[in-house]
């Protein structure tokens, strides 16, 4: 009885501690970001502001155009997610259901993608957007982030349409469905949770993408918020608290989001873990 609580004590112990080091460093840029300049760096730390303010917020939002770069990173974010999901679905669907000569090479390829540096892809992709005036457009983003988000996306629903047995689509077939209305009426509906887990991974990855947006984004009517946060770094300025308050709009969201699907996201999540 003493082991098994000192076991529990130990665990939890150790679960408080990674949440400790996974949540401080957003706190603390919760907190700089309402510090006054002045309070920021300084000799004594400051764990509470002395000054509150919300100053960093308003010149953040009214004064840096950031609003636009938001904007532009929510459509590039929605615009991926639905290529990603789209694309990324049916051809997962396929690689679960048919069986052929090279359905495990297809598998192995999506994978070896993965594993390149996206950094290799940027001079062929620069050039090819070039070519086709997608440069600069929230289109051409979002084709540069499906590269390396697609891959991602197939093996993920492939994992969710192997759980679900195949009988039952056998089944819709039989009562006069075709494939693809027993994919999208019976199949569907079961892996909903596998597509909301998978989309709010590809929306998340797409949300913070930083390299591809910097190399193919030169204005701010395109640019996403990653990129004006960065460039708001100077040679000899380095605004904390606006940089602070920046980081803790963009990273809203998505805690508003993980905070509305979180029981949809740890079922999808786990239905994918074991076949039915």
């Amino acid at each position: 009885m003493k082991n098994n609580l000192k076991k529990k004590s130990l665990i939890i112990l150790l679960l408080g501690l990674i949440v400790l080091y996974s949540v401080f460093p957003i706190v603390w840029t919760l907190i700089t970001s309402f510090k006054p300049e002045s309070d920021i760096v300084t000799n004594e730390l400051q764990y509470i502001p002395e000054n509150f303010t919300l100053a960093n917020y308003s010149a953040i939002w009214t004064r840096s155009g950031y609003p636009r770069l938001i904007a532009n990173s929510l459509q590039v974010t929605l615009i991926t997610m639905v290529i990603c999901m789209t694309l990324g679905t049916l051809a997962a669907y396929s690689l679960s259901r048919y069986q052929f000569k090279i359905r495990n090479q297809i598998l192995l390829f999506y994978l070896v993608i993965r594993m390149f540096p996206v950094v290799l892809m940027i001079v062929p992709l620069w050039i090819m957007m070039r070519y086709f005036g997608l440069l600069n457009t929230h289109l051409g983003l979002a084709i540069a982030y499906t590269t390396f988000l697609l891959p991602l996306c197939v093996w993920m629903m492939k994992s969710f349409f192997d759980a679900i047995p195949p009988d039952l689509e056998d089944s819709a077939r039989i009562d006069g469905c075709s494939r693809l209305t027993a994919l999208f009426y019976v199949v569907l509906p079961l892996a909903r949770g596998g597509l909301m887990a998978t989309a709010i991974f590809i929306g998340i990855a797409a949300w913070n993408e930083y390299l591809f947006a910097l190399m193919f984004t030169n204005s701010q009517e395109s640019q996403t918020w990653p990129v004006g946060l960065a460039l708001m770094v100077g040679e000899f300025q380095l605004p904390w608290g606006a940089l602070s308050a920046g980081g803790i709009i963009s990273i809203f969201p998505v805690i508003l989001l993980f905070s509305l699907v979180q029981q949809t996201l740890v079922k999808g999540l786990t239905s994918g873990a074991v076949k039915g």
